[in-house]
């Protein structure tokens, strides 16, 4: 892959242009990363909506058909699939722990490797994640491990 920098002119707007044969997901990912976050996410909690920044969400956690996000001090739901939350949000920042959980990689505090070449990733609430073998390589590539 070749990538090239280019200085704007004067009043110029910062530009992204991607060349491919054809946008697969690690280049719709990278493109979402540039754009950045949209800002507040909305949430459902007592019936009511409520707007949270994304960098408040410790992880995401589907249980049974519905999808959590859980920050230092509330629990709220969220409407949107896992898959559609991986997709929307920056996945420099949050990682796909495992097939039920999506991980804020600033707030996890601390990782040990557990039994069957598996990881726990201890948050900054205390609440542990297991991070499935399948994953593991994500994250250490996103760590720099």
């Amino acid at each position: 892959m070749k990538v090239t920098i280019l200085e704007k002119q004067a009043g110029e707007e910062d530009e992204l242009i991607v060349k491919c044969d054809y946008l697969d997901d690690s280049l719709t990912k990278l493109i979402n990363q540039f754009k950045g976050s949209k800002g507040k996410m909305n949430f459902y909690k007592d019936s009511k909506i409520v707007f949270v920044e994304p960098e408040e969400v410790l992880y995401f956690e589907s249980v049974d058909d519905s999808v959590f996000a859980y920050t230092k001090d509330c629990v709220y739901e969220t409407r949107s699939k896992l898959y559609q939350l991986e997709e929307e949000l920056p996945a420099n920042i949050f990682f796909r722990a495992n097939k039920a959980v999506i991980v804020n990689l600033d707030k996890i505090d601390s990782l040990a490797p557990i039994f069957g070449g598996r990881f726990e990733a201890i948050l900054q609430n205390g609440y542990k994640v297991v991070i499935s073998r399948n994953y593991l390589n994500t994250l250490k590539e996103l760590l720099g491990l």
